[in-house]
C-alpha cells in the first residue's frame, strides 16, 4: 500500500537516483535534495539538518552528536546510502531515539564483479597498456611486452569471508584457482567451493592474488601494513574493494614502487578522495573512484532501500534495514 503523504520535512545529502527521490516526495510534504554532487562542508550539514524529521546520507557525510543536536528532537533516523555506516556515531543515535538505516545484500555481486574487474587489470597491465597504446607510443607485438601474472590457475587469498569475500570466492571456480581464506569464524560455504581456513601470515606469503573484503574496524585498520607487504610474494597483486583504511597506504605506494609486489587494484583509499603521494604516478597500480557498487541497477535499488526505511521510520514502523533497532520510537 503506497503511504499518504505526510507533513515531514527532510534532507537528501547528494542526489540519488529518481526512484528513491520519488518515493520520498510521495509521502513527505518536504524533501530538499543538495543540487552538487559533492560532499556537503560541514557548515552546510550542520545548517540543513535543523527542524528535519529524517535525514538520508551517505558514507561521506560524519554524522556525530554535534549533527543530531543540530537536527534536534524531530529527527527520527538517518538513512546511510550504503552498506557501511561507520560515518554515522550509532551509539549517540541509539541514545536519542534516532534510528539509523543502512542498505545490505544489494551491492553483492556488482562489488564482486569489480574485485574481479580490479583483479584481472592488474594482473595483465590492462590499463598500463591501454595508456601506452593511446599515447601512439607502441610500435607492434613483442615478445616482452607488458607480461603480467596468470590468473587461471593461481592461489586467491579472500581476507573476509562475509557476503562479498563469498561472492568474489564463488567467480574464482571458472578460472580453476585454489582458495585460501581468512575470517574469525569458519565459513561452510567457503569449505563447499574447497577454500581453506587460515591465518593472514599463511594466507598472504601463499597467494598469488589477495583480496580485501574485511570490515573496518580499530582491529582492521592497517591490516596491511609494511610487515604483511614483506610477506606477500614479488609476483603478488592485491586488490581492495572494501573500506581504504584496512591498508596503510603509504606503505603500499613503498612495496609497488621497489617493486616488492607486483601491483595492486584500488577502489577506496585510506583519506578519500586523497590518495598517498606518489600512487597515481605508479604503473603497478589501477585506481578506480570508489565504484564498487556503481551501476544503474544496484544504486537504483540502494536509493529504493534508503528511502524504504526513511519512509518507515517516519511512519513509526521498524525500518527493514535498521541497525540499531532498539532505538526505534512510536509515530506520532
Amino acid at each position: 500500500m503506497t503511504p499518504k503523504k505526510q507533513g515531514f520535512s527532510v534532507w537528501v545529502t547528494r542526489r540519488i537516483p529518481q526512484p528513491g527521490l520519488d518515493l520520498l516526495a510521495g509521502f513527505c510534504a518536504i524533501v530538499d535534495v543538495e543540487p552538487e554532487d559533492r560532499p556537503v562542508s560541514r557548515a552546510r550539514l550542520l545548517e540543513q539538518v535543523r527542524g528535519r524529521d529524517g535525514v538520508l546520507c551517505h558514507l561521506t557525510d560524519v554524522i556525530d552528536e554535534e549533527v543530531m543536536e543540530a537536527a534536534g528532537p524531530r529527527c527520527r533516523v538517518f538513512a546511510n546510502y550504503a552498506v557501511g555506516y561507520n560515518n554515522i556515531d550509532v551509539e549517540a543515535a541509539t541514545r536519542r531515539g534516532i534510528l539509523v538505516t543502512n542498505t545490505p545484500d544489494v551491492l553483492t555481486e556488482t562489488t564482486a564483479d569489480l574485485a574481479w574487474a580490479l583483479l584481472m587489470a592488474a594482473a595483465r597491465r590492462i590499463v598500463e597498456s591501454d595508456r601506452f597504446l593511446r599515447s601512439g607510443r607502441w610500435d607492434g607485438w613483442g615478445p616482452m611486452q607488458f607480461l603480467g601474472q596468470d590468473v587461471h590457475g593461481a592461489v586467491l587469498g579472500i581476507v573476509g569471508a562475509g557476503r562479498i569475500g563469498r561472492a568474489v570466492a564463488r567467480r574464482a571456480a571458472g578460472f580453476d584457482m585454489r582458495l585460501l581464506y581468512t575470517d574469525p569464524e569458519p565459513r561452510p560455504d567457503m569449505d563447499a567451493l574447497g577454500a581453506r581456513r587460515v591465518e593472514l601470515p599463511e594466507l598472504l606469503s601463499a597467494s598469488d592474488f589477495v583480496s580485501l573484503h574485511a570490515p573496518l574496524t580499530p582491529a582492521t585498520r592497517h591490516l596491511i601494513g609494511r610487515a604483511e607487504l614483506a610477506r606477500m610474494k614479488p609476483t603478488a597483486c592485491l586488490i581492495n574493494t572494501a573500506r581504504g583504511p584496512l591498508i596503510d597506504e603509504a606503505a603500499l605506494v613503498e612495496a609497488l614502487a621497489e617493486r616488492r609486489i607486483a601491483a595492486a587494484g584500488l577502489d577506496v583509499y585510506e583519506h578519500e578522495p586523497r590518495v598517498a603521494e606518489g600512487l597515481t604516478a605508479l604503473d603497478n597500480v589501477v585506481c578506480v573512484c570508489h565504484i564498487g557498487s556503481a551501476t544503474l541497477t544496484t544504486r537504483t535499488r540502494m536509493a529504493e532501500m534508503a528511502a524504504g526505511n526513511m519512509v518507515a521510520a517516519l511512519e513509526g514502523r521498524m525500518p527493514p534495514h535498521a541497525v540499531n533497532p532498539q532505538a526505534r520510537r512510536p509515530a506520532g
